[in-house]
């Protein structure tokens, strides 16, 4: 089970954590009265600070006749620049400014050196032997210091606002020191503007001269090269160059064409043997000729009619011999033009080469000219650049100098008080009810936690939630703590029985009658499947109740079924006293010992509705007893003849009686004293009784203080009664 439970998807028990609160709810609230009395004293007995507060707008650019922006570097209103003004408004020299302004040493507020504050160093003087007068600077360094941590700087998101606040006793200096820190800061820069513009103008004036003679140097080199150079205008002489070069890249580019065209022809005509008519017929360019195509259409005619005469004629006739003769006239024609058009190619081809020669010189000589000209032009225009930047210099120079000098006696701050401070009416320090607030919070929180911790740290098992949560075993029921009346115990002290033990039979106390009522049940149902006629009862130590709940659950048991109560705790036997038998009067031992005395060992008690076997007289040796074959049989002789045998057997912890009885019986019931017990010694006694193989039914959480566990929120209010109970002492 506490496998499955370990398996199990843990869920947040927010009920469990607020019952802690209210278990410890009446600490809690008394360490938070305490605490925020304490911090409503110390409150009350602190000095009373006042603030003052002025708004100061910074601007980005300053109001100016003239333009001269670059002489003093001031930028638009970027982050980086508000920035800057603001640490400057945090310099301890502006701080130092405002104590010199407004007289502060003289305040024993900030002095730490004042006459109010003589007997505070002369006692510093005798325990560190510093008994000399300080000087005057370092007199105003700890008041600038002091002053220095009272101002506090708060820019506004997204404005060119900021909020300057002095904190003070007085609030009549809470003030003048909010409107001071501002007047000091805008004195502050204007006077760096003044001294920038008196510095900025006698740097202008002597770099003037310089410039001036850089520039006169320049120009003339300018000149000195054009007439070098015999330059009028080398922009359209650089045009003229490059149309030059593109018209004749154009006709190279054609002359290459026709040459690379006749190229093909030419290297055909060269590679025949012969200039004969066949050969020259297989050239393409001879036979596609419209001249040989024209010529070669007679031949062919003359051809057909040599064919036709030759069938009417013999080769002698003079008709054929005509034919024949035009026939061969046309051929030679044809021979001789083909003659002349490969001579033409031949020519064709060398004029075109030489061509291409000639265009591809003229071009290599063109670039050569525009090299020629780019280099003159980029001297040139190194030249000319030197002369245009220094003459602007020069001219931004002078114009700065007549800028400065007509703006010298004109400056205005970049900042202006928008709201200057007030005299402040109400302390801002302390916040009585912030602080007490605080406090009251602190000290809950502080309480809370510190509850957490010691439910952490209190490891007993106080409630069925602590039974789930750190035993992961099942809860066969809730046993209510009751104690007795002062009347009661007195009663009680004269009896030789222990009340508490009958209290189920006498039914004293409904709620308590009750509780073993639903622990009967649990167990009924338990042994539904496998039924557990032999139930022990034991718990981790002595003390915690579980004589009283054995005796009590047999007689819940006597009510329905013939059931036995067995005292198996020999060494420290408490059922025949506590039930009126005579203590040391035959029992278990006994019975172990001597079989045949089984009938006079058992004891009858009627008005319980029980038979007992007490543990009889103390052996020597218990568990040897126990684990002998008398005991076995003793055991197996009982379950015939009662339906219902409860053994209250010895702690887990003190011995072994109660693991090897364990073995022998159908089940186990585990006592717990409820916020008593150890959950390690209650998970120790229960691995125990687990790795023996025994059947541990559950667990009987005794003696629950019903009323507070109620209090807490537990569901405990069905148990209640007028008897007490308390452990047996």
């Amino acid at each position: 089970m506490q496998s499955m439970s370990n398996t199990a998807v843990e869920v947040i028990d927010l009920t469990y954590y607020w019952q802690i609160i209210r278990r410890h709810g009446k600490k809690i609230i008394a360490l938070s009265a305490v605490v925020g009395l304490v911090a409503a004293l110390v409150s009350l007995a602190m000095t009373p600070v006042f603030r003052g507060k002025s708004t100061l707008l910074i601007e980005s650019q300053e109001a100016k006749v003239l333009s001269i922006e670059e002489v003093y570097g001031l930028p638009s209103a970027s982050s980086e620049y508000l920035l800057t003004q603001f640490e400057i408004l945090k310099s301890r020299e502006l701080a130092r400014r405002v104590v010199i302004d407004l007289g502060l040493v003289d305040n024993p507020e900030f002095n730490p050196y004042h006459e109010l504050n003589k007997k505070s160093f002369s006692l510093k003087g005798i325990l560190f032997g510093e008994g000399e007068e300080p000087a005057k600077e370092e007199v105003l360094s700890a008041t600038t210091d002091r002053f220095w941590k009272s101002v506090t700087i708060e820019p506004i998101r997204k404005t060119q606002l900021v909020k300057l606040s002095v904190d003070s006793e007085s609030p009549e200096i809470a003030m003048k020191g909010a409107n001071a820190l501002a007047d000091a800061y805008i004195e502050s820069q204007l006077e760096a503007k003044i001294g920038l513009t008196q510095k900025a103008s006698g740097w202008l004036s002597g770099r003037l001269g310089g410039l001036k003679e850089r520039l006169d140097e320049s120009e003339k080199k300018l000149q000195d090269y054009r007439e070098q150079n015999n330059i009028v205008d080398v922009a359209g002489v650089s045009t003229l160059v490059a149309k030059e070069i593109d018209q004749i890249t154009q006709r190279l580019v054609e002359a290459r064409a026709k040459r690379i065209e006749l190229e093909s022809a030419y290297n055909q005509l060269h590679n025949l043997e012969d200039k004969s008519y066949e050969s020259l017929s297989s050239l393409p360019n001879i036979i596609n000729n419209p001249l040989v195509v024209r010529l070669r259409e007679s031949e062919t005619s003359s051809e057909l009619k040599v064919s036709e005469l030759s069938k009417r004629y013999g080769p002698l006739h003079p008709r054929m011999i005509a034919a024949q003769s035009d026939l061969e006239a046309v051929r030679d024609s044809v021979h001789n033009q083909m003659g002349r058009i490969a001579n033409s190619i031949e020519n064709d081809f060398n004029v075109a080469r030489s061509k291409e020669s000639s265009l591809q010189s003229a071009l290599e000589d063109a670039k050569s000219r525009a090299r020629l000209i780019n280099r003159t032009e980029f001297q040139l225009n190194e030249y000319q650049r030197e002369v245009d930047a220094n003459r602007d210099l020069y001219e931004a120079f002078f114009t700065r100098i007549r800028e400065t000098s007509a703006t010298g006696d004109l400056q205005t701050a970049n900042a202006r008080v928008i709201d200057p401070a007030v005299l402040p009416k109400s302390p801002v320090k302390p916040n009585n009810k912030l602080i007490v607030l605080l406090a009251l919070i602190g000290s809950a929180m502080f309480g809370i936690v510190l509850a957490f911790l010691l439910d952490v740290l209190n490891a007993t098992i106080k409630n069925a939630d602590d039974v789930d949560r750190k035993l992961g075993v099942s809860l066969l029921g809730l046993l209510p703590l009751i104690s007795f009346s002062t009347k009661e115990k007195k009663a009680a002290a004269t009896e030789e029985t222990d009340r508490l033990v009958r209290a189920f039979a006498e039914n004293k106390d409904s709620g308590f009658s009750e509780a073993f009522r639903t622990l009967r049940t649990s167990l009924t149902l338990a042994g539904l499947e496998h039924p557990a006629n032999v139930v022990l009862i034991t718990s981790s130590v002595p003390g915690e109740g579980k004589t009283t709940t054995s005796a009590n659950l047999a007689e819940a048991f006597g009510q329905m079924e013939k059931t036995l109560l067995i005292d198996a705790d020999m060494r420290r036997p408490t059922v025949a006293r506590k039930l009126g038998l005579t203590v040391g009067s035959m029992g278990l031992s006994s019975a172990v010992a001597y079989p045949d005395t089984l009938d006079e060992c058992i004891h009858s008690v009627p008005e319980l509705g029980i038979d007992v076997i007490p543990s009889g007289p103390v052996p020597p040796n218990p568990l040897e007893l126990l684990a002998s074959k008398n005991f076995r049989h003793l055991l197996e002789s009982l379950k015939t003849r009662y339906q219902r045998i409860i053994i209250d057997s010895a702690p887990m912890h003190a011995v072994s009686d109660a693991l090897y009885l364990s073995t022998l019986t159908d089940g186990v019931v585990y006592v717990v004293k409820a916020d008593a017990t150890k959950d390690k010694s209650v998970n120790a006694g229960i691995q125990r009784l687990t790795e023996s193989n025994a059947r541990v039914l559950g667990v009987v959480l005794n003696q629950v203080n019903v009323e507070k566990e109620a209090r807490y929120g537990g569901h405990y209010t069905h148990y209640s009664g007028a008897y007490a109970y308390s452990s047996d002492k």
